[in-house]
């Protein structure tokens, strides 16, 4: 652990849904292009994130070709990558796939862990339910996570999960959300060393209070949902730019997050006009 670190950068990129053989989602998206494009756009960010974190859906069918994809696709990233399933993922073809991430088998059957190298600590849950498109977290996960942040309270801490333990507004989204949140608010209450609960599965940026602490969902690399908040709007998705999230920490100001878009976007041009010249 980096403990005399003052300050970290977390990418969180999320609902990549890599897709294999050239074969687009939904017929429209060419996911794997655009997380190609957004690895690219990160690495040219003037700032490297000190890891990435990716917060699930990571292939759209869980099949191991697709992540022999995703993982040929984020190898050009130098720094630790850290990963959590979604519920497109296959738990054990995702561990077959990323042999070399160990921390993937801290809690088997679930892919749940913690990392303690690095200034802020990382935790992650596991909110899949094999075969449904929405997550539940049972108690002997929850116990888990109870347990391992009890044993560092005063370790300022990201927790990652896939399912956002809030209602968007969004309906088919929250149809499909997490089945119970309240004995995770519970334990949530309990640890204010959480800065934020970082969150994949919407599709877009949406932040909500939750127990005491602040959580936040990340766009997608691929497509977007559609914002849409009537009660009975039907589920549809969007083509706004693939995005992800920085998560800039220092032990003063605590966590502040940026979107950042990917795109050809004109600029950046200086605050100054022909007059002033």
């Amino acid at each position: 652990m980096t403990a005399a670190c003052e300050s970290m950068i977390v990418c969180q990129l999320s609902d990549t849904h890599v897709m294999a053989g050239g074969r687009l989602a939904y017929g429209v998206v060419d996911t794997a292009a655009n997380l190609k494009q957004c690895i690219t756009h990160l690495s040219q960010q003037p700032q490297q994130p000190d890891v990435v974190v990716m917060t699930g859906d990571l292939v759209d069918g869980g099949e191991p070709q697709e992540y022999a994809l995703l993982r040929e696709i984020i190898a050009p990233l130098a720094m630790p990558v850290y990963l959590i399933p979604g519920n497109h993922d296959e738990r054990e073809a995702l561990r077959a796939a990323f042999p070399d991430h160990a921390y993937l088998n801290q809690f088997p059957p679930f892919i749940q862990y913690s990392i303690e190298e690095h200034a802020l600590r990382i935790v992650a849950i596991d909110t899949v339910v094999p075969g449904q498109d929405g997550g539940e977290l049972c108690a002997q996960r929850l116990e888990w996570l109870a347990l391992t942040l009890a044993t560092a309270p005063q370790r300022p801490t990201l927790l990652l999960m896939h399912h956002p333990p809030f209602a968007t507004h969004i309906a088919g989204m929250d149809e499909i959300g997490l089945a119970t949140t309240g004995p995770l608010a519970q334990i949530v209450t309990k640890h204010p060393q959480i800065e934020r609960v970082l969150c994949g599965h919407l599709h877009r940026p949406i932040q909500a209070r939750f127990a005491g602490t602040l959580a936040c969902t990340a766009p997608s690399t691929a497509h977007q949902i559609t914002l849409d908040l009537a009660p009975d709007a039907d589920a549809t998705f969007i083509m706004e730019p693939p995005a992800y999230l920085v998560h800039a920490w220092n032990a003063k100001s605590g966590v502040v997050t940026h979107t950042a878009y990917v795109g050809d976007f004109a600029g950046p041009y200086p605050f100054a006009s022909d007059a002033k010249k």
